[in-house]
């Protein structure tokens, strides 16, 4: 393939080597020995998604214009040695909901397709000042409450592994984006899962950060259970854009002192003590989710690290009816107030959750939501001691179709769940949103797509995650599992 500069798009005929594909920190590795120029992997990763989006439908926007004049700017700077901030001339693809100033701020509603916004998301401002190149911004669920990404505004997001299926949500354009090389960074978000759960989907890998951790915007900067995020393919490539996202700003006052920065290499996990927990307490995981957990444990045990298994005391319904009083609460009437009430335009899963949230509030109070949490982080602190992270799937179903609703639940194997989010076990670690998250890829699932763990850690301490998370790709690695759109 040749560029749009005439230069050659690939470096060899492995579909590993892919430019498109090239890894974050390798590539900036290759901009300063001026191997490679921001250019070249610019218009890399804009073929790649001329090809490709139209089958996987993952972006709402291309900011080609001024992406080629920053990747311009970013060539020329590594020629001089100037100023080489620490993304300089990586393409980054941006949530939609993260901010653009100047461009459209939908969140994916209909009624809101004109917003223009005024100023860019801390997230955004942040990549930009470390030399990111925003190219591209990604599709999610209507004001982010799905666990598909599909909406009446921009249609249906497919799964690069398998078009059938979702790339989840509510970060799916983020994970598709990735998973089908359009950039080697993007930005997700996390109230519930949003960005782990399509990490999983995509064989991707995705950071839900402690609470405070990565500033947001108020007035649910404030709501503990959110967050935003880096994602990435690998697990350093995700510690690179930690590290530029984390840190206090003064447009959040709940965001945290910037802490030290994650490395982005790790020793062995050799004595490390990690739980394992399958199901959660009585999450019904599929057998291939189960089969690749486990394959998850043994490879760290294979490592050095000591493995146990537990168990937790907690059931979905508890679960499922903590979170809905939280939302009830804070993200439901949110929800109403942006859409004023208009159910015309809407998806039927808007809808619907606005109904739940709306009958959640009515019968608990919020107060009374507080103490069910506290009991619940309780429970996960006591099953922790004595460990340095726990292990878990991050989805226990192994797919969902790419147009779904799934409003009256979902199929896990022979059995029926109630509710979609029974199927996913992230959302348990939004109510005990001190503790980081990182998901990583576990395996394939007899559907073809990817599976995923979850790997948790004690409140703030972020560093712990990403050292088994790294020993977790080196003893299972998932860099060469390409997705079967690259063809």
């Amino acid at each position: 393939m040749i560029s749009r500069t005439g230069l050659p798009a690939t470096v060899s005929n492995n579909p590993g080597d892919d430019l498109h594909y090239l890894g974050a920190n390798e590539a900036l590795r290759l901009f300063r020995s001026r191997e490679l120029s921001p250019v070249e992997l610019l218009e890399a990763v804009l073929e790649r998604i001329d090809a490709v989006n139209p089958r996987v439908n993952a972006l709402t926007e291309q900011l080609v214009e001024e992406a080629v004049t920053a990747a311009r700017r970013a060539e020329q700077q590594y020629r001089t040695g100037a100023d080489l901030a620490p993304l300089l001339g990586l393409p980054v693809a941006a949530k939609e909901k993260h901010a653009l100033a100047g461009h459209v701020l939908s969140n994916g509603l209909i009624a809101q397709r004109d917003v223009i916004a005024t100023t860019d998301h801390p997230v955004i401002s942040r990549i930009r000042l470390a030399g990111g190149i925003v190219h591209a911004r990604t599709t999610t669920p209507e004001y982010c409450c799905a666990t598909v990404t599909h909406s009446p505004l921009w249609g249906v997001t497919r799964n690069p592994f398998n078009s059938e299926l979702s790339p989840g949500g509510s970060s799916g354009g983020s994970g598709a984006a990735l998973a089908a090389g359009f950039a080697p960074l993007a930005t997700g978000s996390d109230i519930a899962g949003s960005t782990r759960l399509p990490a999983a989907f995509t064989g991707t890998v995705g950071f839900k950060a402690p609470y405070g951790r990565v500033p947001g915007i108020a007035p649910l900067s404030a709501d503990q259970y959110r967050g935003d995020g880096p994602m990435a393919r690998t697990v350093a490539d995700t510690a690179l854009l930690s590290n530029v996202m984390a840190g206090q700003h003064p447009r959040d006052h709940a965001s945290l002192a910037t802490a030290a920065p994650l490395p982005f290499s790790w020793a062995s996990v050799a004595g490390l003590r990690i739980a394992l927990c399958i199901r959660l307490g009585d999450y019904r995981v599929a057998p291939d989710v189960e089969i690749n957990t486990r394959a998850v444990a043994a490879a760290l045990r294979s490592a050095g690290a000591i493995v146990e298994e537990i168990e937790l005391p907690w059931t979905t319904a508890e679960i499922h009816r903590v979170s809905f009083t939280h939302f009830g609460h804070i993200l439901g009437p949110a929800m109403e107030d942006e859409t004023g009430g208009g159910e015309s335009e809407l998806a039927a899963y808007t809808v619907q959750f606005m109904a739940d949230a709306r009958a959640a509030a009515a019968t608990t109070r919020f107060l009374d939501g507080l103490s069910a949490e506290t009991r619940l982080q309780g429970q996960l602190a006591a099953a922790m001691t004595g460990f340095d992270a726990l292990i878990c799937p991050s989805s226990a179903v192994a797919a969902l179709s790419a147009d779904g609703d799934y409003l009256d639940g979902m199929s896990c194997g022979e059995e029926r769940l109630e509710h979609y989010w029974q199927g996913h076990m992230t959302v348990p670690f939004n109510i005990a949103n001190r503790c980081p998250v990182l998901a990583v890829p576990s395996g394939m699932a007899d559907c073809g797509i990817p599976t995923g763990v979850q790997i948790v850690g004690h409140p703030f301490d972020d560093e712990t995650v990403f050292h088994i998370g790294s020993a977790v790709e080196s003893v299972r690695p998932w860099a060469n599992r390409y997705a079967l759109v690259g063809g």
